[in-house]
């Protein structure tokens, strides 16, 4: 707020920024962590649910199965041209 007491013109920067502070802490002095982040990692999203880790390895085997074709298709090309 201003330093008058006052609450700044409506469509100022100022008013925009004090309306940032008041809803960062109006919801979490509420407690409400709905429409966050956290609410894909609670039993209430719909959808898959995998762990962080299932994740990771699959990415992992994904990039090595895409690294194997490519040497794959080198060496299919080699063997071509010989």
């Amino acid at each position: 707020m201003a330093l008058g007491g006052t609450a700044p013109p409506r469509g100022s920067a100022a008013a925009t920024a004090s309306m940032r502070r008041r809803r960062t802490t109006g919801g979490a002095a509420s407690g409400g962590a709905a429409g966050t982040m956290l609410q894909f990692y609670t039993d209430d999203a719909p959808g898959l649910k995998i762990s962080p880790n299932v994740v990771l390895v699959m990415s992992i085997g994904f990039i090595a199965f895409v690294a194997i074709l490519h040497v794959m298709g080198k060496l299919y090309f080699v063997r071509r041209e010989a």
